[in-house]
């Protein structure tokens, strides 16, 4: 009886192992190293159909997948992840640095460099993308004709993705781009390059529902965060911003008919010498959009020259706009517990729309100043309420 005893243990035993023996081979098989495709750790040779292929045995994976990226410099030219994967969940875990072409014309005519379309519960760990975007920056600069630029990384339609300490330097355009997406988590983001660079958003969404940023650092040419038309459910919280244009939300109102910006969320924030401090700006001519419900709260600035501001009179180059009104209707916006410096003697601007007056806008608990004093507010068409301490004085 004790020897069949230990003989069925035995057999349990070497069951337990091939379980484990099988299962870490399957866990093994879905992970998929760029270097066993091909890529280069040189920043040289060009990785990208590597990349593409690794990508394509994730997606085509069973169960959940990896792509995982070594330390090293990888070089790729433009790059598109397809969707409509059999794999239920993709990481992508970096822990070299991707880097574009130097040459801005190889990828400066496709709008993007690294395109995520119609993905699904995609997460990206690490990693740093480097644009090279510097050439590109001074062609624009000089007024020269040049390529308009690529977009650093772009997830189109796709849904369930997070991002966690992803470093984007030097893009040719925008950093980040959400566009069509549902369910978007970042924390832990750094994105720099030159206050001279131009239209390099950090991080820009459109089309697209609860979005939440965390924890991020954006020192960049352009708006930090840009909130494009058809924005809903934005929640955005530890940001510091600087150099830069501010936390826009906008422009909206380019086109007669768009869909509007609703349940905006930017709190604990902190602007330092940038352009502006939390932004709503739209072109000044008809449109049915809006921008509604949105919330500033805990921001301090710190020599902004436009700590708070609405624009309604948006019309660079006075091309398509001069002597029109906007259509966009601004209302229930809050901002509260704003303080710090304004680089400007008016720190506080609503420039409202005439036909569609500002509505419900709330100031609670603000104190901007400029040089040490008190700063001005100036209001034109915007109504409102204010509570607590408000400097510079309420002109709602």
């Amino acid at each position: 009886m004790e020897n069949k005893t230990s003989y069925n243990l035995l057999l349990l035993l070497a069951s337990l192992n091939l379980a484990f023996l099988f299962s870490s081979c399957s866990a093994s098989a879905s992970s998929f190293n760029v270097v066993s495709f091909g890529a280069k750790a040189d920043g040289k040779s060009d990785s990208t159909k590597a990349f593409l292929d690794a990508w394509a045995q994730a997606c085509g994976s069973a169960t959940a997948a990896t792509v995982y990226v070594p330390k090293g410099r990888f070089l790729l030219r433009n790059s598109v992840f397809a969707g409509q994967c059999k794999s239920t969940k993709i990481t992508v875990r970096i822990d070299g640095t991707l880097v574009a072409p130097s040459d801005y014309n190889v990828i400066g005519n496709s709008k993007y460099w690294l395109l995520f379309q119609q993905v699904n519960t995609v997460t990206i760990n690490g990693g740093i993308l480097d644009g090279q975007g510097t050439g590109l920056w001074a062609c624009k600069n000089s007024g020269k004709s040049c390529p308009g630029g690529a977009t650093s990384i772009s997830f189109m339609n796709s849904n369930n993705i997070v991002i966690n300490g992803l470093t984007s330097q030097n893009s040719q355009l925008y950093h980040i781009v959400f566009n069509g997406c549902n369910n978007v988590k970042m924390q832990g983001v750094r994105i720099s390059a030159s206050r001279t660079s131009p239209n390099t958003d950090g991080i820009h969404v459109q089309l697209s529902t609860s979005v939440s940023i965390y924890n991020t650092r954006i020192a960049t040419g352009d708006d930090c965060v840009s909130v494009g038309p058809g924005t809903a459910n934005l929640w955005i919280e530890n940001v510091q911003c600087g150099p830069g244009h501010g936390i826009s939300i906008g422009s909206l109102g380019k086109h007669l008919e768009e869909p509007g910006v609703q349940n905006v969320t930017v709190k604990t924030t902190t602007f330092t010498g940038t352009q502006n401090g939390v932004r709503i700006k739209s072109w000044g001519r008809p449109s049915n959009g809006f921008a509604r419900n949105i919330l500033f709260q805990h921001a301090v600035m710190s020599n902004v020259q436009n700590p708070i501001i609405i624009d309604q009179n948006y019309c660079p180059d006075n091309i398509n706009c001069p002597g029109r009104v906007s259509g966009v209707k601004i209302s229930d916006v809050t901002y509260q517990d704003i303080h710090g410096s304004s680089a400007t003697a008016v720190a506080v601007k609503f420039d409202c729309s005439s036909e569609y007056p500002c509505s419900r806008i709330r100031m609670e608990n603000v104190k901007l100043t400029y040089n040490n004093q008190v700063a001005s507010a100036s209001c034109s068409h915007a109504d409102g309420t204010s509570s607590g301490l408000v400097q510079p004085t309420s002109c709602l």
